[in-house]
């Protein structure tokens, strides 16, 4: 019981924080004029309230956070600020049930960018702006953020660094406080939030687009102002700078810290992950170019080319804007590039997935096993970069594989069971646990999840959050385990 009080009294102080970040949309909305100033101010005044009203019923538990506190806690933020999130979402849109206003929400936060609205182009302002608000901050991590400026927080602060932060080796730091980390990744996220604004503003995208877009395309999330996503604007200048800010993106964040550290390029070559991660898109864009022209899906090669870039990026990436009906393309096509979705990622970074390291890892593993029985007596270590993987973080990695496929099966048949055909289930799966979005066919980018009734709704949104957080960190809290002393 003490350690729920303990985690409610630190959940109460991030409460009070995001209250804060509706003063965004607050703005926006007397701004525009689109008559949402009430709700957003209510919603303000209920968060601000809930907050309050926990901290203090629990402010005589405070300590130090211990591993389990801090894995609570990061589930239950991604939860009750889901919730918090909602309710300017359901007075935008009446039509929308609870459970949809709160799955737009998780959406949102967990950067996977499905949505159940249509008529984007129609939404209030503010509420378009509170959307890809939501998208950026869960892009760098709200727990990260809190770490970063909460002086609370600052003990126990790695516990829920570690918690939140995706990747399997979670040990280094960038420097040799906890709370300074976190304040340098994200003052490297809003420099690149600013520089994708003022490129968006310059390739054609009036001010409230370019804003929401910004925010979107650095947290790798996916949502846009328009139905047709960024196919609606029709510019490759466009295009190409939210490709080229999603690649930034998709990269490690402790190596763009590293690189300006050192004001040298050269830290890409020497990560994991850069190297084969940019590597495979590259390959993929070009083979999938190759495949879309010869089957006669686009005229020119260089349109071809285009649709493959823009889109393969986008969804490996784990982004999820489309410029293209792209699950409209050859079968082949649009598989391949769930599949980058699963991997592509790096760690560390705002895409989605089971990030670039630990692929590697698998088939260095792979490569191992295959070693030991053709030489029984060889002593083999599996080592990524010169730099020795250690046997625990291989074990670790397994263990994360089998849960993760795991996961997609369960889920698979939960939809099944509800009544969804494979073709949608599978790939509804694949998109919402590695935080995609957009999935193939009526889901893919040129429809919605607007047609799923509560039950598939909720299994998505548990599926996204649960993918958002790596899933170990999700499915310890399940364990009763967990809740011993």
């Amino acid at each position: 019981m003490e350690r729920i009080l303990v985690v409610a009294h630190l959940l109460g102080s991030l409460l009070m924080l995001f209250s804060m970040l509706y003063s965004v949309p607050i703005v926006w909305s007397l701004h525009a004029a689109d008559g949402m100033v009430g709700a957003f101010i209510g919603s303000f005044a209920g968060c601000l309230g809930a907050g309050l009203a926990i901290w203090g019923a629990t402010r005589r538990y405070r300590r130090e956070l211990q591993p389990r506190d801090g894995a609570l806690l990061v589930v239950l933020v991604w939860f009750v600020l889901s919730l918090a999130a909602a309710p300017p979402i359901m007075a935008a849109r009446p039509d929308l049930s609870l459970i949809e206003a709160v799955f737009e929400a998780v959406s949102a936060i967990t950067t996977t960018g499905a949505t159940v609205i249509s008529g984007l182009e129609s939404l209030p302002q503010s509420v378009n702006v509170w959307r890809h608000l939501l998208q950026w901050l869960g892009g760098m991590g709200l727990i990260v953020l809190a770490v970063a400026v909460l002086p609370l927080l600052g003990v126990g602060g790695m516990q829920l660094f570690k918690a939140e932060t995706p990747g399997p080796m979670k040990e280094g730091k960038l420097t040799p406080r906890i709370t300074q980390t976190a304040k340098y990744l994200w003052l490297i996220y809003l420099s690149l939030t600013l520089a994708c604004f003022v490129a968006l503003r310059l390739a054609g995208m009036n001010p409230f687009e370019a804003l929401c877009h910004a925010f979107s395309t650095v947290g790798n999330g996916g949502f846009s102002t328009r139905d047709a996503s960024v196919g609606a604007f029709d510019s490759v200048a466009i295009e190409m700078v939210i490709a080229v800010f999603m690649i930034i993106c998709a990269i490690n964040f402790a190596s763009h810290f590293l690189m300006l550290r050192e004001r040298s390029l050269r830290v890409y070559l020497r990560d994991i992950e850069t190297g084969p991660m940019l590597a495979l898109i590259a390959s993929s864009v070009l083979g999938l170019a190759a495949f879309l022209y010869l089957n006669g899906i686009y005229v020119s090669a260089g349109e071809a080319l285009r649709h493959a870039f823009f889109n393969t990026v986008s969804v490996a990436t784990s982004a999820g804007f489309s410029s293209q009906d792209y699950s409209a393309w050859p079968i082949f096509a649009p598989v391949w590039m769930l599949f980058l979705a699963c991997i592509a990622s790096s760690a560390g970074s705002t895409g989605g997935g089971i990030k670039m390291v630990r692929a590697l890892i698998l088939v260095k593993q792979a490569a191992r096993e295959l070693g030991r029985v053709a030489h029984p007596r060889a002593v083999l270590l599996l080592t990524l970069k010169g730099s020795r993987v250690e046997n625990q973080v291989i074990f670790a990695v397994l263990s994360f594989m089998l849960l993760w496929a795991g996961t997609h099966i369960v889920l698979t048949f939960a939809l099944l069971l509800s009544g969804l055909d494979f073709g949608s289930a599978f790939p509804l799966v694949v998109a919402s646990v590695n935080n995609l979005g957009p999935a193939l066919g009526e889901f893919g980018p040129a429809g919605s999840y607007a047609s799923l009734d509560d039950l598939q709704t909720l299994l998505l949104g548990l599926a996204m959050i649960a993918g958002r957080l790596e899933l170990m960190t999700f499915f310890v809290v399940l364990m009763p385990a967990f809740w011993r002393r």
